[in-house]
């Protein structure tokens, strides 16, 4: 008899501890994930939304919004309505989910946006929420100095090539949808800058977080913005964007110092500054943004409101950078050697000694030396948001060997 009540009393006990962990970690996955994938189970349970979603760094509302975000851009139409739901929930309301499907049908497409509205259209009805109306609040008005730098950025980098997407982008699309009322600026930043995560797009993420942290996202935000994608639009989608928000911050950060008030005025004058020529000086470029030997040296930035750069760069025989985009251009001024440029789209260019070359804002392109002969540029280029440069993936070996072409087409 003892011995049945022991073992009563020890089932009991593993019931009620298991009660504990169910209340403290209660299913989420669908019934199905335990059946087919119990690791998923318990990362779905444990970690998703035990972890990540319980965590302060990002507002419950926030975590909603970035979650129906990437559903939406991605296409993820089957956990469109339970995310909605939770969304609701978690305080959006409809005008705001409604909104955020208007600004991902630019940034993701029309399809997208159209087939989450019918899944959305199902949890309203569900939940008897009506027609949303748009709301007849004051238009949004868009900072002025950063207006006129993107309208012009357009302007000179894709009007020459396609006009009436220029003019869309300018009249549409920051004339109009931008200053809808229906999104805080800041969730409007938000949504977009999750959605250019979400879809492999970091080539324009610099501007649309420096302009979610201008709408008043925090940096941790931002960085948790990241985290969060990771679960619902991959690991190596969320690790492209890593690098790109360490240039933002760190521009914020050297911007801010920049910033910093000036001296009283009974202090001396800031003087003007040399940029001493040390031989052997100069740091490796970095792995990741190029191929080769390289060393970049005499680096200097202006002082706010100037916001121009530069430095000496020098390329041993065969080494290049990777495919990049300035946002405002950039200016290459060859001192010595022999080198390579190439936009994208067009012939690899030959550079010597004397040569200017001039890169327009947004376009796609690489520089360096010859295959068989080292090169030294001057680099001139100016922060548009705190950022200057956008790097992107290396120049294939096989592109970067097909050399310049001469001017009878027959390889050099």
């Amino acid at each position: 008899m003892r011995n049945i009540a022991a073992t009563v009393a020890i089932s009991a006990l593993a019931a009620t501890a298991a009660d504990a962990q169910e209340r403290r970690n209660p299913r989420v996955a669908p019934p199905a994930v335990y059946d087919v994938a119990p690791g998923l189970g318990h990362f779905t349970d444990d970690i998703l939304f035990g972890e990540v979603w319980p965590s302060g760094a990002l507002a419950p509302r926030d975590r909603s919004l970035v979650t129906v975000t990437t559903l939406v851009s991605t296409g993820k139409t089957a956990q469109i309505g339970s995310h909605v739901r939770r969304a609701l929930d978690n305080g959006m309301t409809p005008e705001e989910i409604g909104e955020l499907v208007t600004q991902l049908a630019f940034y993701s497409g029309w399809p997208n946006a159209i087939s989450a509205v019918a899944e959305i259209k199902k949890v309203f009805d569900e939940r008897k929420i009506g027609a949303v109306v748009d709301s007849d609040a004051a238009r949004i008005e868009l900072e002025a100095a950063a207006e006129a730098a993107r309208t012009a950025t357009v302007d000179t980098a894709v009007a020459p090539t396609a006009p009436a997407l220029a003019d869309l982008t300018n009249r549409v699309l920051f004339g109009d949808l931008w200053r809808r009322p229906e999104l805080a600026p800041r969730d409007r930043s938000l949504v977009t800058m999750a959605a250019l995560i979400a879809i492999g797009q970091p080539e324009q993420l610099p501007f649309h977080a420096n302009r979610a942290m201008d709408n008043g996202l925090t940096r941790a935000e931002a960085a948790e913005v990241a985290a969060h994608i990771a679960f619902y639009a991959g690991w190596p989608r969320a690790m492209s964007a890593v690098p790109v928000l360490q240039r933002v911050f760190a521009s914020r950060e050297a911007a801010a110092s920049a910033n910093a008030p000036a001296p009283a005025l009974t202090q001396a004058p800031v003087d003007l500054r040399i940029v001493r020529a040390t031989p052997g000086a100069g740091t490796p470029g970095p792995a990741e943004y190029f191929t080769g030997e390289v060393r970049v040296s005499g680096r200097y930035q202006s002082d706010a409101p100037a916001r121009i750069g530069g430095a000496t760069v020098a390329f041993a025989a065969g080494a290049r950078t990777a495919w990049h985009t300035h946002p405002l251009g950039q200016t290459l001024f060859i001192i010595s050697g022999r080198g390579w440029v190439q936009k994208e789209g067009g012939p690899i260019e030959e550079v010597r000694p004397g040569d200017v070359v001039w890169i327009p804002p947004q376009v796609r392109h690489w520089h360096g030396a010859a295959a068989n002969e080292a090169m030294t540029h001057f680099a001139i280029a100016e922060a548009l948001d705190g950022n200057v440069v956008t790097w992107m993936e290396k120049v294939a070996d096989d592109a970067y060997l097909a050399g310049p072409r001469p001017a009878d087409g027959n390889p050099g």
